[in-house]
């Protein structure tokens, strides 16, 4: 590392928004700048993004970070990516343009594709060799409806003109101009065509979900060099490419979740709880993803994975469907008018059940409600189904890792709120340690890219600055178990088993 690159600057590239951040040598972040991009949803179920509009947030967002701080380009050391995983794009290379919009993670479109190849007993050799199992959650049944919905694709594809991957692929080969397509363990094990056990995309997943694999990108490790910056329209300096991760693996590495056994949840749109267990990959079950966290160092470190589709996404929906508050402060002024939802439970099923029912048809409904219940009970429910759906995630994850969790690491938008931490603490009856900072996913892309430039030498050097905030529980057994059963009921009631 040169004396005068003394910044490393991280795109955190999310559901919801694009949010920049410049960090220094000492992992304190300096700036950081953030712009939401359209959700679009075309017909039920489905959820769509502009790939053009995020990239034009990310270049607006790395530079008003910039700005605000007065740093050069020169100063940075690398440019890290952190991304929505599962998120599907493909684009045209002589173009420069999608061929459609990229279809979101959340996305149901495929769901009918999925259950016919589980019909047809696929699902068994999908999970052998990926972790993951057949849902329309993964990319690449999403691939597939893009090439069979979009014009002149049959043509393209003779051409050799189509790429393929999900938002960091993307981003990576518009950043390089073009130069570079290329992607990370943690991404690449995401789209049920890449084999989690010989590292190598797989021919017999590209013909079940037909997708052409020399559309795929080039598998590096997390802490590999990508390549260097190239779109003049952000800056003319050569900035270093590293530090690519998912942003549940990202955030599994900034909470500094090294060792096997250990575990974290990052409260999004939706909730992964993930935890690393080691150079080793444990069978999910029916109800877990096994993933590869991340590759660095020349090892590749698996996880196991919850994916909670709708946690954060409840409390938004309330708030712009219902309308019953306006603004985050006044939600929290209506919960203290409550101890509690009075047998109000809300079971957010807008897009599905992820972990651990992976019931896609799943729909969302209110329930337990009396002629006495307002806006607070709603609002409650909604805040308490994230801390449920939490709770029945680590259970499974602790009975098919056999291991007993001491405490659970958390980050994320909602983690703000101490009456959702404090309630997530007492339903799990173990210690909650939230982290200072919240922007932990990209933290754990700045971490893996700094290591990788010799911006720091080694993890134990990295000065991690976050002030930590502990919940302890506080509630009785009896009373906790009443709340879990009145909350397994009310799932029961959604899916009707």
């Amino acid at each position: 590392m040169k004396m005068q690159e003394k910044y490393i600057l991280s795109i955190d590239q999310s559901t919801s928004g694009t949010k920049t951040l410049l960090v220094d040598h000492h992992g304190n972040i300096i700036s950081r700048a953030a712009k939401e991009h359209r959700q679009y949803y075309p017909k039920p179920g489905w959820v769509e993004h502009d790939p053009l509009e995020i990239y034009e947030n990310v270049k607006l967002t790395a530079r008003l970070v910039l700005n605000q701080a007065g740093v050069e380009p020169s100063m940075l050391a690398a440019l890290t990516i952190t991304n929505q995983r599962e998120t599907a794009l493909v684009w045209n290379k002589r173009t420069g343009l999608p061929i459609y919009n990229a279809v979101v993670w959340q996305c149901q479109r495929t769901a009918d594709v999925c259950t016919g190849l589980k019909e047809t007993g696929l699902e068994p050799v999908v999970r052998a060799k990926t972790g993951l199992m057949l849902d329309p959650y993964f990319s690449a049944t999403k691939f597939k409806w893009i090439l069979d919905h979009t014009e002149d694709t049959d043509q393209m594809l003779r051409k050799g003109e189509l790429l393929a991957g999900n938002m960091d692929s993307w981003l990576i080969w518009k950043l390089t101009g073009g130069q570079v397509h290329a992607t990370d363990y943690s991404n690449a094990s995401r789209t049920s065509l890449y084999n989690i056990h010989n590292l190598s995309w797989d021919e017999e997943l590209a013909d079940v979900f037909g997708v052409p694999l020399s559309l795929m990108p080039e598998v590096k490790s997390s802490d590999s060099l990508f390549g260097y910056t190239a779109d003049h329209e952000l800056f003319v300096e050569r900035i270093p490419i590293s530090g690519i991760i998912g942003d549940s693996q990202g955030a599994l590495y900034g909470h500094l979740c090294a060792e096997s056994g250990t575990a974290k949840a990052t409260y999004g749109t939706g909730t992964s709880i993930m935890m690393n267990t080691g150079e080793q990959p444990i069978n999910g079950g029916e109800g877990l993803v096994t993933t590869i966290a991340w590759g660095a160092g020349g090892t590749v470190i698996y996880a196991l994975e919850a994916v909670i589709r709708t946690t954060g996404d409840s409390i938004k929906w309330i708030r712009d469907n219902l309308g019953l508050f306006a603004t985050y402060e006044e939600m929290d002024n209506i919960l203290k008018q409550v101890i509690d939802s009075e047998g109000v439970y809300l079971v957010p099923a807008f897009g599905g059940l992820g972990a651990p029912y992976w019931n896609p048809d799943a729909r969302a409904a209110i329930l337990g409600m009396n002629r006495g219940t307002g806006k607070a009970h709603i609002i409650r429910a909604a805040i308490e189904s994230i801390a449920y759906q939490v709770n029945d995630a680590i259970d499974l994850l602790q009975s098919v890792s056999d291991n007993s969790l001491r405490e659970l690491r958390v980050d994320g938008g909602a983690t703000d709120n101490d009456i959702l931490m404090q309630f997530q603490t007492d339903i799990l009856g173990k210690c909650v340690r939230r982290s200072g900072v919240a922007e932990l996913s990209a933290m754990g892309s700045i971490y893996m890219g700094g290591l990788a430039i010799g911006f720091w030498d080694s993890l134990t050097e990295i000065p991690v600055q976050s002030e930590n905030s502990t919940f302890n529980p506080s509630m009785d057994y009896k009373k906790r178990a009443c709340y879990v059963n009145g909350w397994k009921q009310a799932v029961t009631s959604v899916i009707g088993t």
